[in-house]
């Protein structure tokens, strides 16, 4: 483990705990902040939640609580830090917003890291003083669980800064990847979103429906992507065998610039997924509940199986 440092974060959400839970766990110190009273009270209680759902031993718990601290405001949270991680909501004047008061309070050889899942980092930290301290940290949700973290450069990201993200990251047992551009949804979520638009098109033009494209995914090529990336498949099967493949199947594939139609007529609708009881598929609170217990347990077994 490298040596402690002091981490502040702020937004207390989501996103945030887990990040505090994970830099916590490791050995930093951890100052903690969220606008919004309720998020701040509760913060420990949820990452006490989470540590359990994680299935860690209590006795790691009190450790892990007693490296965060909550503070009452940002400046007060990162006037000591080292590293500060921001997991505001996905609003660019917001995120703007709280890099100003970040930079205005943090020390000037303090890395300042945003996360976001696609909004450019270089628009997000435009207004920096110093910018060379800069980069964007994509943590997958739930942070706490999933082990990838991205860390995206932009144009002024001094090469020390990057490497001293990346190794910060390593030693605290995630798998970070160097994103060498700052392009709109980093490498993990233009992956995942091509494959959304493909699988949102195979349902819109009636070639199946939306269980049938899951299931496919799921009792097939899903079940080797842990241990089986798309490149090493290519390899593994011959580029000679992938290129004939792609002559054969990519002119029909989906390649719409814009969201699709269909996609669209399901957010006018009112069909928002789980949360309304529709989307895609049609959802009872107790199945969603479920999917989100599976991917919980699915997660905290295969970190298990990792580990040992």
């Amino acid at each position: 483990m490298g040596t402690s440092k002091n981490i502040a974060v702020i937004g207390a959400g989501l996103m945030g705990h887990g990040i505090a839970l994970t830099l916590a766990r490791a050995g930093h110190k951890v100052m903690i902040t969220d606008p919004v009273d309720a998020a701040r009270e509760s913060v420990k209680d949820r990452i006490a939640q989470s540590m359990a759902a994680m299935g860690c031993a209590d006795s790691e718990l009190p450790a892990a609580l007693a490296c965060i601290i909550v503070k009452a405001s940002t400046p007060e949270a990162v006037a000591t830090a080292d590293v500060v991680f921001e997991a505001a909501p996905e609003k660019m004047a917001l995120k703007k917003a709280i890099f100003a008061e970040i930079e205005a309070h943090a020390p000037d050889d303090c890395i300042l890291a945003s996360n976001t899942s696609v909004m450019p980092i270089t628009e997000i930290m435009s207004d920096l003083r110093l910018k060379r301290r800069a980069v964007g940290t994509h943590w997958w949700n739930p942070p706490h669980m999933i082990p990838l973290v991205e860390v995206v450069k932009t144009e002024w990201t001094d090469r020390v800064v990057a490497q001293t993200m990346f190794d910060l990251l390593a030693d605290a047992g995630k798998t970070p990847v160097m994103v060498a551009k700052d392009v709109p949804g980093f490498i993990g979520n233009r992956l995942q979103h091509a494959l959304w638009r493909e699988a949102v098109s195979l349902v819109e033009n009636g070639i199946c429906d939306a269980e049938a494209v899951d299931t496919v995914i799921k009792s097939s090529f899903g079940r080797r992507l842990a241990v089986l990336g798309p490149l090493e498949n290519a390899d593994l099967v011959g580029t000679d065998l992938t290129l004939d493949i792609h002559e054969n199947v990519l002119f029909d594939l989906e390649a719409r610039q814009g969201p699709s139609p269909y996609l669209q007529g399901l957010v006018e609708a009112g069909k928002l997924g789980m949360k309304s009881g529709q989307g895609f598929r049609t959802w009872t609170q107790q199945e969603a509940d479920d999917v989100r217990a599976r991917v919980a347990s699915h997660l905290t077994k295969l970190e298990t199986i990792l580990e040992t």
